[in-house]
C-alpha cells in the first residue's frame, strides 16, 4: 500500500461550495472531490497543470455532480459514486457503498455511508492522508440538512464519522461556518471553546478567509451536532432525561427555523 501523502487543495466555488482536488505528485493521479462547477475545477486543473483522472462524488445534488459530465468528456476521467444513487450521478463509472474499501494508485479509501441529507449520501476516507471528505453530511460547527431521510440516519451517520481519529482533517462541502457558530452558540452558550473558535470564525470570514478544513476533535468539542450526551446542551433545551436521538433531532429542528 502507498503511504505517500497527497497533495490537497481547496477552493471556492458556485456561491459557497468547495472544491477539493488531490494530487499524487509522483504518479499524476488527480482526484476531484465532488465536481460543483465545471470551470472553477479546470481552472485549478490548468493551473497547476494537472489532468483529471477520477471523481468520487458524494450524492446526487446539482451542486455535487453539475461538472462531472463536461470534465469526463474532457479528460475521461473514472467517476465513482454512491451505490444506493447510481441511477441519479451523471457519468458514473462504478458504484461503491458503505464499509467498502477500495485503492487508486495505491491510495487506500474507505466508503462511510452517511446518508440523511440524501438518502444515498457517502463520505470518503483516506486513511494514510488522515482526510475525510464528509459533503453535506458533517459541516464545521453544523450537520447537513435532513431533506430525503430521518433525524435517525443522520444521527448515525454522524455517529459513524465521529468515530474517525480526533486528527481526521475534515473536508465539508460548503461555507456555512459563521452561520452555524451563531446557532451553535444558542443551544451551547457557556462553552468557551466554542465561544473562542466563534470569534476566531469571524475574523477569518471578515478577511475572506476559509473556515476548512477543520479536525474531528476540533467539531467533538464545539459541534452541537455531535454532543447531544452533553448535560450543558440538554440543560440548555431542557431535556436531561432524554434519549441522545431525542436531542439530537431537537438540535436539528431548532436549527432549521434558526
Amino acid at each position: 500500500m502507498n503511504a505517500k501523502k497527497l497533495q490537497i487543495f481547496q477552493f471556492p466555488c458556485r456561491d459557497d461550495n468547495y472544491g477539493v482536488i488531490l494530487r499524487d505528485r509522483e504518479t499524476g493521479t488527480t482526484i476531484s472531490i465532488d465536481a460543483p462547477e465545471t470551470d472553477a475545477i479546470d481552472d485549478v486543473l490548468e493551473s497547476k497543470g494537472l489532468k483529471l483522472t477520477h471523481i468520487l462524488t458524494t450524492h446526487h445534488h446539482g451542486d455535487h455532480v453539475a461538472g462531472n459530465e463536461a470534465l469526463k468528456a474532457k479528460y475521461g476521467c473514472e467517476i465513482i459514486g454512491p451505490k444506493d444513487e447510481e441511477a441519479k450521478i451523471p457519468g458514473i463509472d462504478k458504484a461503491v457503498a458503505h464499509g467498502d474499501t477500495f485503492e487508486i494508485d495505491g491510495h487506500a479509501i474507505s466508503v462511510i455511508g452517511t446518508p440523511g441529507h440524501t438518502l444515498g449520501q457517502i463520505a470518503y476516507y483516506f486513511p494514510d492522508q488522515g482526510a475525510a471528505f464528509c459533503a453535506d453530511a458533517l459541516f464545521a460547527l453544523g450537520c447537513g440538512r435532513i431533506f430525503e431521510g430521518t433525524p435517525q440516519m443522520m444521527f448515525t451517520a454522524l455517529s459513524r464519522l465521529q468515530a474517525l481519529p480526533d486528527e481526521t482533517m475534515v473536508y465539508a462541502g460548503h461555507e456555512y461556518t459563521l452561520a452555524n457558530a451563531k446557532f451553535a452558540l444558542s443551544v451551547d452558550p457557556n462553552n468557551q471553546q466554542l465561544i473562542d473558535r466563534a470569534r476566531e470564525i469571524e475574523l477569518l470570514r471578515d478577511d475572506g478567509k476559509p473556515t476548512l478544513p477543520t479536525t474531528m476533535q476540533l467539531e467533538k468539542q464545539t459541534n452541537p451536532f455531535l454532543r447531544a450526551s452533553d448535560p450543558a446542551i440538554r440543560a440548555v433545551l431542557d431535556m436531561a432525561d432524554a434519549s441522545d436521538l431525542e436531542v439530537f433531532t431537537e438540535i436539528r429542528s431548532r436549527k432549521d427555523r434558526f
